[in-house]
């Protein structure tokens, strides 16, 4: 067990709250928003076990906020009751390591993918045993909760990128929907400009990773390298990725600015501020709770595009674990059956937009709505992002860097060898692990 390599707490913290400030699910201040933020905190509060007699379960965000409705019926059906903990992004992760510190783990925690490895490799979550559990999924978020070969988490809900835009204005441009590979994707968002020069054609923030690591997964590149101990961003794919993301900033096809100069973005697509905005699947609920102001004839969906077409796209998502100290593991790997099962999945899915993991739901009639065509071909079609547990800090520094290269206070060169030195400090101690035999 080697400590050193877990996430210091209070900066990644730090970190999280800039990169994630605003972006919870549609991105802005809505009254959805509001409302889980209360839930949020009220459940937060709640720590005291109420039923002793009640498995506890630990979730973040939107999945903590609305597991309590996936409840009732895994009770009805084993009498075993549920308390769920819905904990704020920011705080997660060192309550996690807290309650493993001190053995208190709930029974069941939801995990982003990113962090299962670093949870298992300290000992917190138990291994998979039951195989049915890792059936049926697809491939690429299996990957993800891996461990030294062996998973530790059961893949639960999924949210890959893809490109909202404006149907209307669209046409008025020439266009019946948006052009798969960035040349023309590029030339699309000039004569957007041309036509309305006080907007945008690109809404892509520049506290957020997801648009650059986008375009970086559809390169098909390797962003880390030597068993991935060393950045690898001075490689020429990702470097085609940099510059062709800073010169949408620099043709004025996107607004350089931050969540928190954006406060509502549904409401600036709605208004035509911007014509495409990349986003996830729990976008298509806010657009519907809030098709009064954009109706849906006005709006569609499509992959991201490619240097030379869509490719592979790293899903955002979340897995189910199960504590090692948890004192009724069998009840809590049925609450994990049921909480991943495809009926389970599909529920979800009308409550908070997140796709399901299981491939078996996806043959149900309420996934084959139009806008979720993108997402169903995105879904074959994940990248696997490197299975370390410093992966997302690594997000977090590239894409600091990256906004003073869109900012041009570095160049693109610069900023790349920045990149690759930054993130040779952040695996220093994995790669003398590595080197010297004692971590895989």
């Amino acid at each position: 067990m080697d400590h050193h390599l877990m996430l210091a707490g209070a900066e990644i913290a730090c970190h999280k709250a800039r990169m994630k400030c605003g972006r919870e699910r549609s991105g802005g201040v809505t009254r959805r928003g509001v409302l889980a933020g209360a839930a949020a905190t009220g459940l937060a509060a709640c720590t005291t076990r109420r039923d002793p007699n009640a498995l506890r379960l630990w979730a973040m965000s939107y999945e903590g906020d609305y597991s309590p409705h996936l409840m009732p019926a895994f009770t009805r059906a084993t009498g075993i009751p549920v308390e769920v903990q819905s904990l704020p992004w920011t705080a997660a992760h060192e309550k996690l390591l807290t309650a493993h510190a001190g053995g208190a783990l709930p029974d069941v925690m939801m995990l982003p993918n990113g962090w299962v490895g670093e949870f298992a490799l300290v000992g917190a979550i138990a291994p998979v045993t039951d195989g049915a559990l890792l059936a049926d999924l697809f491939p690429a978020t299996l990957a993800t909760v891996e461990h030294r070969g062996v998973s530790h988490a059961v893949p639960w809900s999924v949210a890959p990128q893809v490109q909202f835009y404006r149907r209307d204005l669209l046409a008025d441009a020439g266009y019946d929907a948006p052009p798969e590979d960035w040349a023309g994707w590029r030339e699309m968002g000039r004569r957007l400009k041309r036509r309305r020069p006080d907007d945008y054609a690109f809404l892509m923030l520049l506290n957020w990773w997801d648009a650059l690591f986008t375009f970086a997964s559809q390169t098909g590149t390797s962003l880390l390298r030597e068993r991935d101990t060393r950045g690898n961003f001075r490689n020429p794919a990702f470097r085609e990725a940099l510059a062709f993301y800073r010169s949408l900033f620099d043709e004025g096809l996107a607004p350089p600015i931050v969540s928190t100069e954006m406060q509502d973005p549904l409401a600036a697509f709605a208004q035509g501020y911007f014509t495409i905005y990349p986003s996830g699947p729990s976008l298509l609920l806010d657009l519907h709770r809030r098709r009064s102001e954009i109706a849906a004839d006005r709006w569609g969906v499509a992959r991201m595009p490619g240097p030379r077409g869509p490719g592979p796209v790293s899903g955002v998502s979340a897995a189910l674990a199960v504590s090692r100290t948890s004192t009724r593991p069998d009840a809590a790997w049925a609450l994990v059956r049921h909480m991943t099962s495809a009926a389970t999945e599909l529920r979800f899915q009308t409550l908070i937009g997140n796709l399901p993991a299981r491939r078996s739901a996806w043959s149900d009639p309420q996934l084959t709505a139009p806008a979720l065509a993108p997402f169903a071909a995105q879904m074959l079609d994940l990248s696997v992002d490197p299975n370390i547990v410093e992966w997302e800090r690594v997000r977090i520094e590239v894409q600091l860097i990256a906004e003073r290269v869109v900012r041009h206070l570095m160049t693109i060169d610069e900023g790349l060898a920045t990149m690759d030195r930054r993130v040779d400090q952040l695996l220093a101690k994995r790669r003398a692990l590595v080197q010297a035999g004692k971590l895989a």
